[in-house]
């Protein structure tokens, strides 16, 4: 449900992210300006590129191509293996979800135009894009990664290096999972099935799940995770973290639709940014319990 009265959560969504990315955003680049004056241009022009390219694809709205741009340069400049490269930053697993959401979005359009439930032809809003991006640049801002390995729980010496990616490719898988599962399900999945009770609904119905839709879902996951585990030199104990997380985060936004969203008390962006969220949850959590989470 995206009623009019429940738009004040997608505006909040976008208080709680954009603000801070983007002053994060200045602040880093005017210290890699000051230092290495090459990785601040890399890493703001493929971010400006990429926020055009989602435009001229009509994937985003005038407002939400720099809205995606600022999350994509701030994940460029948080997440990134070192020595610094464009192709080993954040711009590969945010790409990856461009591309895997595009695609999906424009499988079987016409049948998602005759159920009135196709995308939108100008693309996703501002709002959709900081509720499907803005956890992964939040959790991997600089001052939150630093609360995160002082926190006593992950200070035992296992936290160590890139480790924590495994958030951010988290939050990032979910997105992408979310979005495929319910584009894909419309076209191949027949008739979905309530998550809570597995009766049978609507298409379109909040809540409702489909195995080919599910299933959709977790590769598209899985491939995001692979990406950022490629881009991180990432071994296979983070990327299979970074896929539970955001196939649990897939499966906890299926359970918001069926209960809080269908109930009118949570708008389709407040999900999405609560999912993506739950996929970073599961994920420190994994990461927590490893013995050597800092193993590759």
């Amino acid at each position: 449900m995206n009623a009019s009265h429940l738009q004040w959560q997608s505006k909040l969504v976008l208080l709680l992210v954009l603000p801070w990315t983007a002053v994060s955003v200045l602040v880093l680049a005017r210290e890699w300006f000051a230092q290495q004056p090459a990785v601040a241009a890399w890493t703001l022009g493929l971010s400006v590129a990429l926020g055009l390219l989602a435009w001229g694809l009509r994937s985003a709205t005038p407002a939400a191509a720099p809205t995606g741009a600022i999350l994509c340069a701030s994940l460029m400049f948080t997440m990134f293996d070192a020595p610094f490269r464009p192709w080993r930053t954040g711009l590969i697993p945010v790409l990856a979800v461009l591309v895997v959401t595009s695609l999906a979005t424009r499988f079987g359009r016409r049948r998602k135009e005759r159920l009135g439930m196709a995308e939108k032809p100008q693309g996703r809003g501002a709002a959709q894009v900081a509720a499907n991006l803005g956890m992964a640049a939040l959790v991997m801002d600089p001052s939150v990664q630093s609360a995160l390995i002082d926190t006593y729980w992950l200070s035992r010496g296992t936290l160590v290096h890139n480790s924590t990616f495994v958030l951010g490719l988290a939050a990032l898988a979910e997105a992408a999972a979310d979005t495929v599962s319910s584009e894909v399900g419309q076209v191949l999945g027949g008739t979905p099935r309530m998550i809570t009770t597995l009766r049978r609904v609507e298409p379109g119905t909040d809540g409702g799940i489909t195995v080919a839709g599910t299933a959709a879902g977790i590769l598209a996951a899985g491939l995001v995770a692979l990406t950022g585990s490629f881009a991180f030199h990432l071994g296979p104990s983070m990327l299979f973290l970074s896929w539970a997380g955001g196939v649990f985060g897939l499966f906890f936004d299926s359970l918001l639709g069926a209960t809080l969203e269908r109930a009118g008390w949570l708008n389709n962006d407040a999900v999405n940014f609560l999912s993506t969220a739950s996929a970073v949850a599961c994920s420190l959590v994994l990461l927590a319990m490893l013995p050597h989470a800092g193993v590759r």
